[in-house]
């Protein structure tokens, strides 16, 4: 009897952040019947709204790896799609900073893997120059990447989650996935969720894209090979990023970075589209996920550190801001691992897409993101 209370549908994506949206739109773009299931109660409301809300160049990452590749697509593919939705968004530009003369070595290894990354439009700047465009600045010397931007990541998602709709997709809020069953055998719709209020969808496609749950939920599908577990499934990791917002209007009218070292990008000012300053993040290893408090002490060595590029800092001008959380797949002492997505050839699943360790630049990726995971369904669609 319950077999005929079970809803059959064509495509199933698991989460509403900005990288879930952006694939249940290209999955509906594309013909598929897709359903996004959504724990809370609006979308966006985890990593896809504590970040920096940067649109990346793709300058950091490792040559050929996935953040490189798609955050440069992405990053294109982003500001169309926000010019011609109406998104709103700006092309600030951003400065890398040296503020010792070791770091004025590290520039130029900057710009070789940005260029590796086909990222040709970085100068290089004096002292002088930078200053120039930013008076309040102090440094040795930097880089401009003037195809660094923001954008309102909130906007965006309304305009991914519209796309979605009128192409016929639904979104499905407070739906918490409580179980996902793989069967094997001849049947078309073999990947079963169920939800917490015990709806129940069979569907063809699945895509995991959870988010900060997106390893357990991977981990805890009925039906894996338990040897994959092992093998091909990583475990999940969480870095907060702490931000202090700056009292007062800022001095800058582009991004400031200083020369990335260890696990993020550094104590960076960040403008919004109102042109309201933070910094942040930083790095902080925790282990729940939900802990997102921002500690005010934190905020000691943020006046530091700040105060290496913009000595203006004034005490008392940083308060707590808000805190994100980086879902990590890589131990606080391994080298940043690159996105997983994990597609059949991995697990062995037909249908089935996990995106895994989707942290910065996943919002700059998001559409080219949503574009592979199409791309690599798109042979499932025929079936």
């Amino acid at each position: 009897m319950r077999e005929v209370n079970v809803d059959q549908v064509d495509a199933v994506v698991i989460g509403a952040g900005v990288v879930g949206l952006a694939v249940g739109r290209a999955l509906a773009l594309s013909g598929r019947e897709v359903v996004v299931l959504e724990s809370e109660k609006a979308i966006g409301t985890g990593t896809s709204s504590r970040n920096s809300e940067v649109i990346h160049a793709g300058i950091y990452y490792p040559a050929g790896s996935l953040k490189a590749r798609l955050c440069v697509l992405g990053k294109q593919m982003l500001y169309a799609y926000c010019a011609e939705r109406g998104v709103g968004h700006q092309r600030l530009g951003k400065l890398i900073v040296a503020t010792s003369p070791e770091q004025v070595l590290a520039l130029d290894g900057i710009m070789a893997k940005a260029a590796a990354n086909g990222v040709h439009d970085l100068q290089k700047l004096t002292a002088a120059q930078a200053q120039a465009l930013e008076p309040a600045l102090q440094c040795e010397a930097a880089l401009l990447s003037p195809s660094t931007g923001v954008v309102d990541s909130h906007g965006f998602m309304l305009a991914l989650q519209g796309d979605m709709e009128n192409a016929g997709g639904l979104l499905a809020l407070v739906s918490p996935v409580q179980h996902i069953g793989l069967q094997h055998g001849t049947a078309t719709h073999p990947i079963r969720v169920t939800t917490q209020d015990g709806t129940e969808l069979a569907c063809k496609v699945l895509v995991n894209a959870a988010g900060l749950s997106a390893v357990a939920l991977a981990r805890s599908m009925d039906g894996l090979d338990p040897s994959l577990l092992a093998q091909s499934f990583p475990r999940a990791y969480f870095a907060k990023g702490n931000y202090f917002a700056l009292a007062g209007k800022a001095p800058f009218s582009r991004l400031i970075y200083p020369v990335p070292e260890k696990a993020g990008l550094g104590v960076h000012l960040t403008l919004d589209l109102g042109g309201q300053a933070k910094f942040g993040p930083d790095v902080q290893w925790v282990d729940d996920p939900a802990d997102l408090q921002v500690d005010p002490r934190r905020g000691d060595a943020f006046y530091a550190e700040v105060r290496k590029y913009w000595p203006g800092l004034t005490d008392g001008a940083l308060q707590p801001g808000y805190a994100g959380m980086r879902p990590k797949i890589n131990a606080p002492h391994e080298v940043a691992a690159d996105f997983l997505i994990q597609g059949p050839a991995e697990h062995g699943v037909p249908g089935l897409v996990n995106l895994l360790g989707i942290e910065s630049p996943g919002l700059t990726s998001s559409l080219a993101i949503a574009a592979q995971v199409s791309s690599l369904l798109s042979m499932k669609k025929a079936m």
